[in-house]
């Protein structure tokens, strides 16, 4: 009996945790990402070309910054390093660092890939990080800008995405109607609602579609720090604002009593109920919170991408945002951080776009879209939501 007991836990300790899984399944993943990184790569651009990366834009006080490098060495070098880090995940240390190898590694080969596309001619890197910054109610924000200018189209927009939010909360708490059904309900609305008030509306008055492009924002000094300062101090004040929203959500959510209170109903909404706490003000007001952050998003693509109103201008944006908070874990700087991937995954399709790669555009098109199945069909772990999300509470 002892030497059987002895024998299972032996089994016991050799049986892979599913952290250590997941570490081995991306090491194989990286190593797959080097071989296609060389062989597509590497191999596949003349060697005596140069890949001339620009590293300055032409409102920087620092001109004429560039990176010049022979396009297949780079390759090679990258391919090598990333098969180094899928051989480093193969042997299970520094579990804790593996979604972060996945990123580096897919950052890499996206580096590869810019340096195979922009051999024998120029690259503007600074401008695509700069892009991937940027974050991507736009209705009402810009008919209430264009009439009455810019901070009554922002708080227009804000107010519409609240109004939004309420109605959402509404659907769901008091009537418990699911909320993907809610959700796909309120987009479906929206769109056919602002397309209806465009093809009527806008096209006759539109002087009502041109509110004034709001400028960028030079922060003094810090804007003037080559490649950092135009990638992170040069944009409009939305960017800045998210920057500011996601570091107030975070200390709200764990250094306040709101936060803790929205923590405990996401979690065990009736032992928050037990403790005093009212859930379903707690629900309202966080969702209706939720819907002016995505009201302040809407209020960004017309007041300073686009400068007007245009049919279905959100493009799926919002749904890559769901993915990102997925992808984030629910955490507000992990959002941020799933963010910028996707950012840098829409900037990289615009950029590379601009080279002749003869690649179809149809195929770059789809480059976000890819990248946001891949991390909602788990590829980067399993992300546990809070325990009590997407399900009504009904007090007892």
């Amino acid at each position: 009996m002892t030497a059987i007991a002895g024998k299972a836990k032996v089994e016991i300790r050799t049986r892979a945790t599913p952290q250590e899984r997941r570490s081995t399944i991306v090491g194989y993943v990286l190593i797959g990402i080097a071989l296609f990184t060389y062989f597509a790569f590497a191999s596949g651009v003349d060697g005596s070309l140069d890949a001339t990366f620009n590293l300055s834009l032409a409102t920087d006080r620092f001109q004429d910054l560039s990176w010049v490098i022979n396009a297949r060495m780079l390759s090679t070098v990258l391919a090598l390093v990333i098969a180094i880090l899928g051989a480093w995940r193969l042997t299970r240390r520094g579990l804790r660092y593996t979604n972060l190898s996945l990123a580096i590694g897919f950052g890499l080969l996206s580096l590869a890939f810019l340096s195979w596309a922009a051999a024998g001619s120029q690259f503007s890197m600074v401008g695509m990080l700069r892009s991937t910054v940027i974050l991507s109610s736009a209705f009402a924000a810009i008919v209430l800008s264009s009439a009455f200018g810019t901070v009554v189209g922002l708080v227009g927009g804000l107010f519409i995405g609240g109004l939004l939010g309420l109605f959402l909360a509404w659907m769901t708490i008091k009537y418990q109607v699911d909320q993907i059904i809610a959700g796909v309900v309120i987009n479906i609305l929206a769109l056919g609602l602002t397309s209806f008030m465009s093809s009527r509306i806008l096209s006759e008055l539109i002087d009502l579609n041109s509110p004034d492009r709001i400028p960028a924002i030079r922060i003094p000094f810090l804007a003037d720090i080559p490649v950092i300062g135009p990638i992170l101090f040069d944009h409009t004040f939305f960017v800045y604002g998210m920057f500011v929203i996601v570091v107030a959500i975070h200390l709200g959510l764990f250094y306040t009593r709101w936060g803790l209170r929205s923590r405990s109903v996401g979690e065990h909404p009736k032992a928050a109920d037990t403790a005093g706490i009212n859930v379903y003000w707690v629900r309202y007001r966080n969702v209706v919170l939720g819907g002016m952050v995505a009201g302040f998003g809407g209020a960004f693509l017309g007041l300073a991408q686009v400068a007007r109103f245009e049919e279905n201008m959100t493009g799926g944006i919002g749904f890559i945002g769901l993915a990102a908070m997925i992808f984030g874990r629910w955490l507000p700087f992990g959002a941020l951080g799933a963010g910028l991937v996707f950012g840098f995954a829409r900037a990289l399709q615009q950029k590379a776009s601009l080279l002749n790669t003869g690649i179809p555009s149809e195929l770059l098109l789809m480059l976000p879209a890819i990248v946001t199945v891949v991390v909602v069909a788990g590829v980067v772990g399993k992300a546990r939501p809070p325990a009590a999300d997407g399900q009504p509470y009904i007090k007892q």
